[in-house]
């Protein structure tokens, strides 16, 4: 496994040059760049902006990975949810463009006067629809285990099993409530068939990390594990302190 960023939130004032030289300083390897924040990497970008962006990776240590969107597929309005499809393509578009492996997309919640397997059901679906779309490009599609009532991993699996597309699979997301008396292994053994990228947190937290690298190791899993973290007064040595962590966590 490697280690790379998710630039919410410790990045999200950085233009790719600092993200690259940053993360090539620290020893990083990868980076999924989130939408909207201050390197400006998306789906408007020009033809001649994504080459560059892309050259500029190349030339670098440092993976471009995957592009972080905020698209959802819960709205109970046909319109909203073919909008975030639509958002979803554009996304794929630039991640071809960029040379990146994936894309990552979400649910976001349940809905209260919806029933719940309606809205799994519909996740699902326009899942399967944005797996094709991927797949025509050659990026996959990774749906974080995100949001209000989504985030349990029963539901996600639900949502998995509805969607059923090679080129989809799961972001997990390092949720604390899915702890079970310390142990992740019951969720984890529910999602590890789909687990196709990883987001981690803040190391230093109760959350059992050593038991997730361990299954992850054991699973054959050898992608990439992505930290989501808050900014740092001191993002240089932060970046040191956590790779540093990550390492021994991740020592058998």
């Amino acid at each position: 496994m490697k280690l790379g960023l998710v630039t919410y939130n410790v990045a999200r004032s950085w233009d790719i040059e600092t993200i690259i030289e940053k993360l090539e300083a620290a020893k990083w390897e990868a980076v999924e760049l989130r939408t909207t924040h201050a390197h400006g990497v998306e789906p408007s970008l020009s033809p001649q902006e994504r080459e560059t962006v892309r050259d500029r990776f190349m030339r670098s240590k440092v993976r471009l990975l995957s592009l972080g969107t905020a698209c959802e597929y819960q709205d109970p309005d046909p319109a909203v949810v073919r909008k975030n499809i639509e958002e979803t393509a554009s996304f794929v578009d630039l991640a071809h463009d960029l040379g990146c492996w994936g894309i990552k997309v979400r649910p976001n919640r349940l809905l209260e006067d919806v029933p719940e397997r309606v809205t799994l059901r519909q996740i699902g679906k326009a899942l399967r629809e944005c797996g094709d779309i991927g797949e025509r490009k050659g990026v996959e599609v990774w749906v974080e285990v995100h949001g209000r009532g989504t985030q349990n991993p029963v539901h996600m699996r639900t949502i998995m099993d509805e969607c059923s597309h090679p080129n989809v699979g799961v972001c997990w997301n390092s949720n604390p409530p899915e702890a079970i008396n310390g142990s992740i292994k019951e969720p984890f053994k529910l999602l590890q068939p789909f687990i196709k990228n990883v987001h981690i947190n803040m190391l230093a937290n109760d959350y059992p990390y050593r038991e997730l690298f361990g299954l992850l190791r054991s699973s054959g899993y050898d992608r990439y594990c992505l930290a989501e973290v808050a900014e740092s007064k001191e993002p240089e040595r932060f970046l040191q302190y956590y790779r540093a962590l990550w390492m021994e966590l991740n020592r058998a």
